[in-house]
């Protein structure tokens, strides 16, 4: 019994013709199955349940064995310390939480015909490869042309609008402080999606000004990084380096009185060694010596590639220690999803604040001289006809699923109404 199968059956109710029982007798009614979370803590967030005759809402963690729950150590992790419900096959075990809690446990049951069981099996494996759908694949498969480059521009339009608009509200909590906003931004996106939350968050507790008055000690910038994530305490500063970083800590936090972020916010389950947190950090503090020039900089550079430059060869003017540890290098992709996500955007909502349309032209244009983004949503375009050759392209494709297909807006989508036409409707 695959554990993907466990998951898919519970997000897909196919337990619901049988009671489901916890394993000392309570009945369950599950009121919201929760989010699939693919990353890294519990497997459903979110979820609202009936136990008994008390209500709960958390998180639900799905496993083959009950001991399973001890074999990945969550009896070890805060992390899990949210968990109302152990969904399991085999209860050779009882699980706890970090606390000494023992964690609600249900044998779920679900119709065990063997036909019935394969098939589920393959569309477990479909569900994970995929991992969404869009409506009108179909049409979409045998008549790619009916998404038009019209539309696609339009796309574009509403997505860089979208961008302006959370650029502008940012600017309203900073009061009007570009380069704090831009930190903020630059931050969040630093995340690459896994650990945006946290990496916004260390930036909002870190204010720019601070790192500024030590920003010609790469050591120091680091430092105060480095502590403020909760990644470096007096426990896990285990190497010389890291002692060292963590006393520098000690005298910054103390100076600008400052409080680090929840470390349990950090996700680092499947991740590769390049994109583990502490890399990421070191490569940001890194970047962030150089903030003020990057952010002026950005707005002079006339091709994609004087812009990757700025971001890969820092031009800062700081002290490095030699028993700093320094990361490698940040990847070209990685790069170019700043320029996307950070870089252009910013110059194109400053450009347009300083009444210069033309730098914000180029800003725009500029998108179609960065190769596409590699992932799932845009593979799936892809495996449906799709050409998607730049960053204007997969912008667009990206807006068009999050904000129509996600939420069925198909009467809102040239699509959509190209395919109503078709049927009749």
């Amino acid at each position: 019994m695959p554990e993907i199968l466990l998951h898919y059956i519970w997000q897909q109710r196919l337990w619901a013709a049988f009671t489901q029982y916890t394993t000392d007798g309570l009945p369950i009614e599950v009121l919201s199955v929760g989010q699939h979370n693919r990353d890294a803590g519990p497997d459903f967030s979110h979820a609202h349940l009936r136990i008994g005759e008390q209500e709960w809402v958390g998180n639900i963690e799905i496993h083959v064995r009950a001991s399973d729950w001890r074999r990945h150590h969550h009896h070890t992790n805060p992390a899990y310390d949210n968990v109302i419900l152990h969904v399991v096959c085999d209860n050779d075990e009882l699980a706890y939480n970090t606390r000494g809690e023992h964690i609600a446990q249900c044998v779920l049951r679900y119709p065990q015909k063997q036909d019935y069981l394969t098939q589920l099996i393959a569309n477990a494996q479909e569900m994970d490869s995929a991992r969404f759908t869009i409506p009108c694949s179909q049409q979409l498969i045998s008549m790619p042309e009916i998404l038009t480059k019209g539309w696609r521009d339009a796309l574009l339009q509403q997505r860089w609008q979208c961008k302006k608009e959370a650029i502008q509200r940012l600017l309203e909590i900073t009061r009007k402080n570009w380069v704090q906003a831009f930190y903020i931004t630059l931050a969040h996106n630093f995340g690459f999606h896994t650990n945006s939350q946290p990496f916004e968050l260390l930036a909002l507790q870190t204010p720019i000004s601070f790192i500024q008055k030590h920003r010609n000690s790469l050591f120091q910038v680091t430092a105060i990084l480095l502590g403020q994530s909760g990644l470096l305490t007096e426990a896990t500063a285990n190497t010389e380096e890291k002692q060292a970083l963590w006393r520098e800590y000690g005298f910054l936090q103390k100076k600008f009185s400052l409080t680090p972020i929840d470390v349990m916010m950090w996700k680092r389950a499947r991740m590769r060694p390049q994109n583990a947190p502490e890399t990421r950090i070191r490569q940001f503090a890194q970047l962030i010596c150089q903030a003020e020039f990057l952010f002026s900089q950005m707005m002079e550079a006339r091709s994609v590639e004087e812009l990757r430059e700025l971001i890969l060869t820092p031009r800062g003017q700081y002290e490095t220690p030699s028993h700093l540890i320094l990361p490698p290098k940040i990847g070209k992709a990685s790069v170019d999803i700043l320029l996307i996500n950070t870089l252009l955007p910013y110059r194109y909502v400053y450009s347009l604040a300083q009444q210069n349309n033309a730098n914000a032209e180029k800003a725009l244009s500029l998108m179609a001289d960065i190769p596409a983004e590699n992932n799932t949503i845009i593979r799936q375009w892809r495996s449906l006809g799709q050409v998607v050759e730049t960053a204007a392209d997969s912008q667009a494709l990206i807006h068009l699923y999050q904000h129509y297909c996600q939420h069925e807006r198909c009467i809102s989508c040239e699509v959509g109404t190209l395919v109503f036409a078709e049927r009749g409707l």
